[in-house]
């Protein structure tokens, strides 16, 4: 028997995984609201970027917000290939997993770390709950979302455009929930830090900014090197202010910190592994422009009504260009001083398509309800009559 062994009659044991900075502001919300629910016990599983210190040793902020019952796993270092870094978290999650005997495992996105975790909840017959599955992107991260959609059990989605893909990936309507995004949750809350607060922690001496957030694409691999390296020239020339993030650690992501590092104390930017991600959301609405192909320029952008700039191909497909007014669209060899002072002119009105911000009420009182935990788990493909 496991050493967390109970009675039937005990709370439910629901197990967060979360594997970077973005996924965990993500699932925060979600995290606090069930936490206080003495109907369940919250554990988190931290893994992926979190546990390297290039970006910032970020797990600590997840110490520092008080959840209790936390463990960090070490799943890869800077240099290890994705493939090799998803069979590491799967083997360390089940062994994890085999212990706490969790009734829900709760991944988010498309990171492979989320796809780890509905691997294994799956094949353990424990109820996975996906959040934010049935979006689309411009690379391997869609096909990981989608894969992840398949070996989880219950959907909490955005929209209902989101909702529509996941029916036509063959899920029931009824294990389907619409609920926003509840990164919403925080952003309107009432507690954000000041940006006086902000730039004083971080250092940051700007009072016109722009913030820069490029991803890796894995697919364009040999072009990466080259895109960031323009970008990088159309900032130089346009003498803005920068705050400048990071990107994730897919393949690639080596070229893109490399340019970073030659500008370290260069007087217009000011460069971070990591940023706590209420600041970064105080920072965000107090900035002139959103640059880059981060989802945040997509999503969070224009709930605070900033511009964004979405260079590439990441975030392809990812939003609507009739509804999304905030977002300019160019390649990254064809951005220039131009494109950021047509964002900085557009007139926005704040909006979004991804809920009101009550994400984590609607996800507890779900998860409250008796028929999900006697619901049948057992997966069957649902054809869409054409």
């Amino acid at each position: 028997m496991s050493v967390h062994a109970r009675d039937k009659n005990s709370k439910k044991r629901i197990m967060f995984l979360t594997g970077t900075r973005a996924d965990y502001g993500k699932l925060k919300s979600l995290i606090k609201i069930l936490s206080s629910n003495n109907e369940f016990e919250v554990y988190i599983f931290a893994t992926g970027m979190h546990m390297l210190s290039t970006y910032g040793s970020t797990y600590r902020e997840i110490q520092k917000d008080g959840f209790p019952n936390l463990y960090t796993f070490v799943n890869q270092n800077q240099h290890t290939d994705m493939d090799i870094a998803l069979a590491n978290t799967i083997t360390g999650l089940s062994n994890y997993v085999a212990e706490l005997e969790p009734d829900g495992i709760v991944v988010h996105g498309d990171r492979l770390e989320a796809l780890a975790g509905a691997i294994v909840g799956a094949l353990r017959n424990i109820r996975v709950f996906h959040i934010e599955g049935g979006e689309v992107s411009g690379t391997i991260d869609e096909s990981i979302r989608h894969a992840i959609t398949k070996f989880s059990h219950f959907h909490f989605v955005a929209n209902e455009e989101a909702k529509k893909r996941i029916k036509q990936l063959g899920e029931p309507s009824d294990n389907i929930y619409i609920f926003g995004s509840p990164d919403i949750d925080i952003m309107h809350s009432s507690n954000l830090p000041t940006i006086d607060d902000v730039k004083s922690y971080y250092e940051i001496p700007f009072n016109k900014y722009n913030i820069l957030m490029y991803h890796p694409v894995t697919t364009e691999y040999d072009c990466i090197a080259s895109h960031i390296r323009s970008i990088i020239n159309v900032l130089l020339k346009s003498g803005d202010n920068n705050v400048v993030i990071y990107p994730n650690n897919d393949f690639g992501c080596e070229f893109i910190i490399n340019e970073y590092k030659t500008l370290t104390n260069h007087d217009h930017f000011r460069i971070f592994p990591s940023m706590r991600f209420e600041y970064f959301l105080t920072l965000l609405k107090n900035s002139e422009c959103m640059i880059g192909n981060s989802s945040s320029g997509i999503r969070e952008a224009g709930i605070y009504g900033i511009p964004a700039i979405d260079l590439g191909t990441r975030q392809h497909n990812r939003y609507s260009p009739s509804k999304s007014h905030h977002i300019i669209h160019t390649s990254e060899d064809t951005f220039s001083v131009d494109t950021i002072k047509e964002a900085k002119a557009l007139d926005i009105i704040p909006s979004s398509e991804f809920g009101i911000g009550n994400s984590n009420e609607i996800f507890m009182d779900i998860l409250s309800q008796p028929k999900i935990w006697h619901m049948d788990i057992q997966k069957h493909f649902i054809d869409i009559d054409y």
